[in-house]
C-alpha cells in the first residue's frame, strides 16, 4: 500500500495509490470521489448501511467500496452535524483513521483497506468523507447475537486481544463495528477517534463498552465467552 497526497482547491485528499489513480481504468482522484450524487448519477450506488453517517455500498468495478462521511452526534451535532473545527490537515479526523487503517491493514490485523480519505477546508472548520473496501459478505455482530455459538464469541475476543496488543484503543467497541463475514472471520471497523497506547485501564474500558453494547441487545451473557476467548 503506497499512501500520497493531493489538493484541488479547498480539498485534500489522501489515498492509496493502488486504489485510485490517474489511468483511465481505475476511479479518478478528485473531489467527486467523495461525493454522493456523483455515484448516484453514474448508476453505481448499490446500497447503504444504518447508521448516523448513511455510509453507501458503491460499485468501484472489480471491488465494492463503503463511502462513509463524517457525523457529530450527541450536544456538537446541534452546532453543526458536519463539520468540525481545523487544527491542521494531519490531525483532521479522517486523515488519521486512514492513516491509523493503513497501519493496522500493514500488520495483517482485520480492518478494511483503507482507499482513500477527502477532507474540504471551510475557513475555520472542514467536512471530510473516508472510503474503505467493503468486507464481502459480511454483518455485524449485532446481527448474529440470536444465534450464536460460543466458539464464535471465543474468536471475537481473542480478535479484540489482537488489536490490543498491537495497540489500538478503540473507543467504541460494540456490536456493530465488530463484523462477521461468510467465513466466520472477525474484523473491526470505524476506527474514528481511535488512536494507538501502550497497554493500561483503557483495554477493560473497551471490554466494559462492549458489554453495556451487548446489553442494550439482551445479550449480556455472550460476554462470558468473550472474555474466554480474550484471555
Amino acid at each position: 500500500m503506497h499512501l500520497a497526497t493531493c489538493r484541488t482547491g479547498k480539498v485534500f485528499i489522501l489515498y492509496d495509490a493502488d486504489s485510485v489513480c490517474d489511468a483511465e481504468s481505475a476511479p479518478q482522484i478528485g473531489p467527486a470521489l467523495f461525493e454522493p450524487d456523483h455515484w448516484h448519477r453514474a448508476g453505481r450506488v448499490i446500497g447503504a448501511a444504518p447508521g448516523r453517517g448513511s455510509s453507501l455500498f458503491l460499485d468501484a468495478g472489480g471491488e465494492q467500496w463503503v463511502l462513509r462521511p463524517y457525523r457529530r452526534g450527541g450536544l456538537a451535532a446541534r452546532i453543526s452535524t458536519t463539520r468540525y473545527l481545523w487544527t491542521g490537515l494531519e490531525r483532521t479526523r479522517a486523515f488519521r483513521e486512514l492513516r491509523l487503517t493503513a497501519h493496522l491493514h500493514a500488520q495483517g490485523l482485520p480492518v478494511p483497506r483503507p482507499v482513500a480519505a477527502g477532507v474540504t477546508r471551510l475557513g475555520p472548520t472542514y467536512s471530510a468523507a473516508l472510503i474503505t473496501v467493503r468486507i464481502t459478505g459480511a454483518r455485524a455482530l449485532a446481527e448474529h447475537l440470536g444465534d450464536i455459538e460460543p466458539a464464535l464469541l471465543e474468536r471475537v475476543g481473542a480478535t479484540v486481544r489482537r488489536f490490543h496488543e498491537a495497540g489500538l484503543d478503540h473507543v467504541d467497541l460494540n456490536a456493530r463495528n465488530l463484523l462477521v463475514d461468510a467465513d466466520g472471520t472477525v474484523w473491526l471497523i470505524d476506527l474514528d477517534r481511535c488512536r494507538l497506547r501502550a497497554p493500561g485501564p483503557w483495554r477493560e474500558t473497551n471490554l466494559d463498552r462492549l458489554d453495556r453494547s451487548l446489553a442494550k441487545f439482551g445479550a449480556t451473557e455472550h460476554m462470558e465467552a468473550i472474555r474466554r476467548g480474550y484471555a
